[in-house]
């Protein structure tokens, strides 16, 4: 089955093709680190992971770029603010995002240019830029002409009429058209600045994404990705830029996650909700956080909340925890802790065996279908319940073909990792929590006499290694 994906630019839904078979060159915006990470930027750079990896999967070679915004106004402003250089700032808050990242299972990029290792590069794109009458000069900035790229537009679907200006410097008297962006920025006293031809001054936003991604990837990206708020002005102005130096297309594909709300409401800073992945973390486990993000598909908005938080760790905890009752049970001796005999391979029928291997590339054909389908992880991930469920039910069999089920227990894993998530990370003392609320589950179901649901909460956490004691006070739980 082909590989479909929603192009921003095209606004419909493609066969993606990369431009050198086998071979995918991607590029996703990076942060400004002039501040600790937050939600918004672990579900872009989870969603891009998941991308990249199942790229992989797929067979594909993906060289894979994202930079550092290491000089910009926030990251000046906030180095005033509390007294140092901007050079400890941006190092300290990349140290912080590394490890984040880390904990939440990103590979990492191939490479991660910076803005100030790149500063005669961008000089000389801008050069071009005005050599070829796309850009102007005006005491010692430097402004891209919108008017003279007639596409400008195309990937956000604004006609200029109706535009504002977008970028990061308010309106400036000196520009031939409010919505022309700047390439090059005057210095002002005492801020880090860079010589060039127009005199001491600092890149703009935009040019630098442009000339990092064209270095290290040429001059036509396959994919160029980043959250939805990036589409105007940030990447509209790439592409006006890269295509007026080039006289090539950008980027052939373009992808956007959705936004992120908390409780329903646009995350903010000045609202106070725009939690930092570092304290996030230290509340939940980061394989519960990662898999939370990939429940909804990735260009839709995803809502942030401690109940969804908690559904997403109740439903990584039950994979989690099926596929190692699984492990544990087939590699064991003949009986199991609710003392039925298993038989073993030799009394499975051929019958079930075909129904076993059935389950199991059905779950595989249906993940990967929808991973075709613009990465549709939600699906996917229902995929995986499907086979887990399965699976477990065939313990109920007098003689499970215990081999198969190991088969399909590799098979939840694998495809798991496909999406970033190591069921390694989940801790202990997730586990003993998850116990501890199925504790309290099989007590409401006894008091409510639903006994068929107090027998079934009664094994699973026997499968997890838990002896079950009745008691006056409600059940009991002692670790094996």
């Amino acid at each position: 089955m082909a590989l479909v994906v929603q192009n921003t630019l095209s606004s419909k839904k493609e066969e993606f093709k990369p431009l050198e078979p086998g071979k995918v060159k991607m590029y996703v915006c990076g942060i400004t680190p002039y501040d600790e990470c937050h939600v918004g930027h672990a579900r872009c750079y989870v969603v891009f992971d998941v991308i990249r990896r199942y790229l992989e999967y797929r067979g594909y070679d993906v060289n894979y770029v994202q930079n550092y915004t290491d000089i910009d106004d926030k990251i000046i402003n906030r180095a005033n603010k509390l007294k140092i250089s901007t050079e400890e700032l941006v190092e300290t808050n990349i140290k912080k995002y590394e490890d984040v990242m880390d904990r939440l299972n990103i590979k990492k990029a191939n490479k991660y240019p910076r803005v100030t290792k790149h500063i005669k590069d961008i000089v000389k794109l801008v050069e071009k830029l005005i050599e070829k009458e796309y850009a102007y000069e005006v005491n010692g900035t430097v402004y891209f002409s919108v008017d003279k790229f007639q596409p400008y537009g195309k990937l956000s679907k604004r006609k200029k009429e109706d535009m504002v200006a977008g970028a990061r410097i308010k309106v400036d008297q000196a520009k031939q058209n409010p919505l022309d962006f700047a390439l090059w920025k005057k210095a002002k006293p005492e801020e880090p600045s860079w010589p060039s031809p127009w005199g001491k001054g600092r890149p703009g936003w935009h040019i630098e994404c442009s000339v990092m991604s064209m270095k290290y990837l040429g001059g036509t990206l396959d994919i160029h990705g980043g959250g939805r708020d990036l589409i105007f002005p940030h990447h509209e102005n790439e592409i006006a830029q890269s295509e007026a130096a080039t006289g090539k297309q950008f980027s052939r594909f373009w992808f956007h996650n959705g936004f992120v709300t908390i409780n329903e409401e646009k995350m903010s800073k000045s609202l106070g909700n725009a939690f930092t992945l570092s304290d996030l973390l230290g509340k939940y486990n980061s394989m519960v956080l990662r898999y939370f993000l990939l429940t909804k598909h990735y260009r839709t908005p995803i809502d942030f909340s401690d109940a969804g938080l908690e559904e997403a760790k109740r439903g990584i905890y039950k994979i989690k925890n099926e596929a190692k009752k699984i492990r544990d049970l087939s590699s064991r001796k003949p009986e199991i802790p609710d003392g039925k005999a298993i038989a073993g391979n030799k009394g499975a029928s051929a019958e079930d065996r075909d129904r076993i291997n059935d389950m199991i590339s059905e779950c595989r054909d249906g993940f990967e279908k929808a991973m075709d389908d613009d990465f549709n992880t939600a699906e996917a991930i229902g995929k995986i319940h499907k086979l887990v469920n399965q699976l477990s039910a065939e313990f109920g069999r007098q003689a499970p073909p215990l081999e198969l089920l190991m088969k399909g227990a590799s098979t939840v894993e694998g495809l798991l990792n496909v999406l970033g998530i190591d069921a390694g990370r989940l801790q202990e003392s997730d586990i003993l929590s998850e116990a501890d609320d199925l504790r309290k589950q099989r007590d409401e179901a006894r008091k409510n006499k639903d006994w068929q649901k107090s027998d079934e909460i009664r094994d699973r956490l026997k499968a997890m290694g838990y002896a079950v004691e009745d008691t006056p006070s409600g059940t009991f739980l002692k670790k094996k």
